[in-house]
């Protein structure tokens, strides 16, 4: 099977280092792909230049692609199998008119919540749509989507073995859609100290929670890729993870990157059906589900009884069904295979 897997305009290299959710995502499939066996074009030229020594590199987008030229000759005689592309694509008048040129199928996965696709966009068979929960199933139900688990990679983060860790981590973008002071109470509440990952997207939310996010037992580590970042993971006895209460999580790459690490999570949730209870099982972690009407000092108690209830999880478990369940290979192969 030859696979194209296509970048898109960004901020973020592909495969990034350290935030970038998509950009992971369309990374691991990449890896998964020749894991599998496939071979594998890297399409766009968002994709670094360093990894034409390892990898097929080709900086061409379909959408750019002028009409008799060479370049579009290149493509059709190249023979793709399937090309693997950001959600917004199969929407994309210029792209599709070009893959609908090409005998191959195009496979996706929705990564927002919100994003409106044509009505066309997708037949679950030639075109197929992948989607992480039975939230999200329900929201894109109209386009057949296809249950599946996300997998996210990076840059030189394979995780060693697990070890049991100590304090607790939250890892995102720091914002109001992610509420990472939720998770940062509840450690105060249980006396634990949190180190909290990631980018900071929102300078006036941190400013109206600054009191808990200047507390003793708060470390606040920046953003990390790499090493640093599984690390960062991997050395936490739980990872806690939270969100706004109207938010919808498509496809979280903290899962995989967790329970790959070896760390068990503690979720706290606003009602049934989320990524995390997609993601989570009773060897992997602790799933809270919190009335959106209660006060945000309600559910950081929650949140807390379930680091408690976490805590004690084997990590080596963890990590084996992790790397089970989030591995590479077996998600392209899930999402290169037509239904019946």
């Amino acid at each position: 099977m030859l696979v194209g897997v296509c970048d898109f305009p960004g901020s973020y290299a592909f495969p990034p280092a350290g935030y970038g959710g998509i950009e992971r995502w369309l990374w691991a499939v990449a890896v998964g792909a020749r894991a599998a066996g496939a071979d594998v074009h890297l399409l766009g030229p968002g994709w670094l230049t360093d990894l034409e020594n390892d990898w097929v590199r080709r900086p061409v987008r379909l959408e750019d692609i002028t009409a008799g030229s060479l370049a579009e000759r290149e493509l059709r005689d190249t023979g793709y199998d399937l090309l693997v592309v950001g959600h917004e694509y199969p929407s994309l008048p210029a792209w599709t008119r070009k893959w609908n040129e090409l005998d191959c199928d195009v496979a996706t996965f929705q990564h927002s919540p919100v994003f409106q696709h044509a009505d066309a966009a997708f037949d679950g068979r030639r075109s197929r749509l992948y989607c992480y929960s039975p939230e999200m199933i329900e929201r894109y139900t109209e386009h057949q989507p296809i249950t599946e688990l996300a997998v996210h990679l990076g840059l030189d983060e394979e995780e060693p073995s697990a070890v049991a860790g100590s304090d607790l981590v939250w890892l995102g973008r720091i914002d109001e859609e992610k509420a990472p002071h939720l998770a940062v109470r509840a450690a105060q509440i249980l006396g634990r100290r949190i180190r909290v990952v990631g980018p900071v997207f929102d300078e006036a939310y941190v400013r109206r929670h600054e009191r808990l996010f200047s507390a003793d037992h708060v470390k606040w580590i920046g953003e990390l890729g790499g090493p640093a970042k599984t690390a960062a993971i991997r050395d936490a006895s739980v990872f806690v993870y939270t969100y706004a209460r109207t938010y919808v999580e498509a496809g979280a790459a903290v899962f995989g990157e967790s329970l790959r690490a070896g760390t068990p999570i503690a979720a706290l949730t606003w009602r049934e059906g989320t990524c995390a209870e997609a993601a989570l099982c009773d060897r992997t972690g602790v799933v809270t589900v919190a009335d959106p009407a209660e006060d945000d000092e309600t559910a950081a108690e929650l949140l807390a009884v379930a680091i408690e209830q976490t805590k004690d999880l084997n990590h080596k478990e963890v990590q084996e069904t992790g790397m089970h369940r989030f591995d590479p290979a077996r998600h392209f192969t899930a999402m290169s295979t037509r239904s019946c």
